[in-house]
């Protein structure tokens, strides 16, 4: 589902354009973009923008770089709690434990409607001051038919930008329950999960979480009732899940720190994209950064995400995602921004955004730095000086 917030079709011309980035030719210096009713109509030279643009407004980026807005294609941000314990017990030495999901469950299960709705929005609204225009939404912390339902909803009420939400009732197997009658549930309660609002599945594909086969299952029934795949895959060890997202043509297979060779292979042969979030990479302390490198070496085109979640990445900055990718996993500068802009709108099966290129939403970043290294090179502080997002400036 997506998300236009009050009014989709908006105006604007970005003039004195440093280094425009659109994805669709070569970086343009001296440039400048016009949008109308929400598109790129134009991009070019400053000094040859086209007549008649009438009273659209302007923005002076007054040499600065522009480049796509970010498409964050992997994020759980419907929560309510806090999983403070486990974070200060990772510090302390403990591993990461997909159980302690239960804890956010628990405390999202017992939170009103209205206050889920405000957290999300809040988080969604940091996303977009650091440049986020197009956002994935999953559930998963409810783990019963009406509480998934709920979130679903939290995640397609939410406004600003783009909004993708996913069905991730398939996230851990909850307490007490049996396995396989939760996965008959999650089954059954697919038709349910489309008609409120869900264009995605997706399964936590891993030890501790679902079984190849299990997943198997739940995803083969989703494409069944026309929801698109997705899949969490070789995060806590290698499973098979990269195989399996290949094998069954979901759009991504996120996370992949212990994906292999044949693995990664079947992802690129198979046009999956790979979706890296180095900010859990990070906080679960699992000092694996080398799958990046696997990933390109064998083809796979990547996206790159927050994983915006409360248990392994409480962060809502895509800016600083691109900064580990580059300045952890080792992709250049180039590579992690279309991994962050192209990459993610690829693994949304999204055409329209992503890019600059004629026809495409009108949403853009213009940086606080002439160049766009600079946005990894300058640590702590937000890059930006304006988001846009279908052509309205946000900041």
């Amino acid at each position: 589902m997506t998300s236009d917030g009050e009014d989709g079709e908006a105006g604007l011309v970005v003039r004195r354009i440093g280094r425009l980035t659109t994805w669709q030719e070569p970086v343009r210096t001296d440039a400048a973009v016009v949008v109308s009713r929400g598109r790129v109509t134009w991009t070019g030279a400053d000094t040859e923008l086209p007549s008649g643009l009438g009273d659209l407004p302007e923005i002076d980026a007054g040499g600065a770089a522009v480049l796509p807005g970010f498409v964050d294609c992997h994020t759980h941000a419907v929560w309510a709690g806090s999983r403070r314990d486990d974070f200060m017990g990772r510090l302390g030495g403990d591993g990461y434990r997909p159980g302690g999901i239960a804890t956010t469950v628990a405390a999202t299960r017992e939170t009103p409607y209205d206050v889920l709705l405000d957290l999300a929005q809040r988080r969604v609204d940091d996303a977009i001051v650091s440049g986020t225009t197009t956002i994935e939404i999953k559930s998963g912390y409810g783990l019963t038919p009406d509480d998934e339902m709920r979130l679903l909803d939290v995640a397609s009420s939410v406004q600003g930008p783009q909004v993708e939400t996913t069905y991730l009732g398939a996230h851990v197997v909850p307490n007490g329950r049996d396995r396989d009658d939760y996965v008959a549930e999650v089954l059954r309660s697919l038709p349910s999960a489309k008609a409120h609002g869900a264009t995605w599945c997706d399964v936590f594909c891993d030890a501790g979480a679902f079984t190849v086969d299990e997943a198997r299952r739940i995803l083969t029934a989703a494409k069944q009732h026309g929801l698109g795949l997705r899949i969490h895959a070789e995060q806590l060890a290698h499973t098979g899940a990269a195989q399996l997202a290949a094998e069954i043509g979901c759009a991504s297979a996120d996370h992949l720190d212990h994906v292999d060779e044949a693995g990664a292979r079947s992802l690129a042969q198979a046009g999956v994209v790979a979706v890296l979030v180095p900010v859990v990479s990070l906080y679960t302390r699992s000092e694996r950064w080398g799958h990046a490198a696997l990933l390109v070496d064998a083809g796979c085109e990547l996206a790159v995400a927050t994983d915006c979640n409360p248990g392994s990445a409480w962060c809502e900055s895509m800016p600083y995602a691109v900064q580990l990718a580059c300045l952890a996993m080792g992709l250049p500068v180039a590579a992690a921004l279309r991994a962050a802009t192209l990459g993610g709108a690829h693994a949304l099966r999204r055409d329209d955004v992503g890019h600059l290129g004629v026809g495409a939403r009108g949403d853009l970043l213009v940086l606080d730095a002439e160049h766009e290294a600079d946005l990894v090179a300058h640590v702590g502080v937000n890059p930006l000086r304006h988001t846009v997002v279908g052509g309205r400036p946000i900041g």
